[in-house]
């Protein structure tokens, strides 16, 4: 079987990687570049584990061919934080114990980190319903909801000039 050479920008790098064309954005992510961080919880697109943003997107990584990655820009969890600075988000998934076995914590952070990009100050019926792609079996989701209306406070504020 033939490879497919693409050319993509992950969490802000030029990447290149050979792929087989039914192979998914998720695979490349984790066996071809060793960006492990987003999960295979269900491989159908209904647990949100391996949600990335591509193009300003959210998408399920497991649902997209690694071949439509060509040219794209990609975010992964591993982009979330700055050096060894974590993202509010990450860092009020931790102070709210928003996570246990944290299978499902890159896709939650992700798609919560593209909320507070998208929407600021958002209700917690906006962070429930944009969260509703991503699954926990754990933690529940009051305090997922409650890290993300805490890292969207934190932002704010770390916006308003002084």
């Amino acid at each position: 079987m033939s490879k497919i050479h693409v050319t993509t920008t992950i969490n802000g790098d030029e990447s290149e990687f050979l792929c087989t064309p039914g192979e998914t954005l998720l695979d490349a992510l984790r066996n071809r570049l060793g960006l492990t961080g987003s999960k295979e919880g269900c491989g159908s697109g209904d647990c949100g584990a391996c949600t990335v943003v591509m193009d300003g997107q959210m998408v399920c990584s497991c649902l997209v061919l690694a071949a439509e990655a060509q040219g794209t820009t990609i975010d992964t969890v591993e982009g979330v934080a700055e050096g060894s600075e974590l993202h509010p988000v990450q860092q009020k998934f931790l102070e709210r114990g928003a996570l246990q076995c944290g299978f499902c914590t890159p896709g939650f952070i992700v798609a919560s980190k593209a909320l507070l990009d998208h929407n600021p100050d958002p209700s917690e019926t906006e962070i429930r319903y944009w969260l509703a792609g991503n699954l926990c079996r754990c933690t529940g989701y009051d305090k997922i909801v409650r890290a993300v209306q805490d890292a969207a406070a934190e932002l704010r504020q770390e916006r308003t000039p002084a």
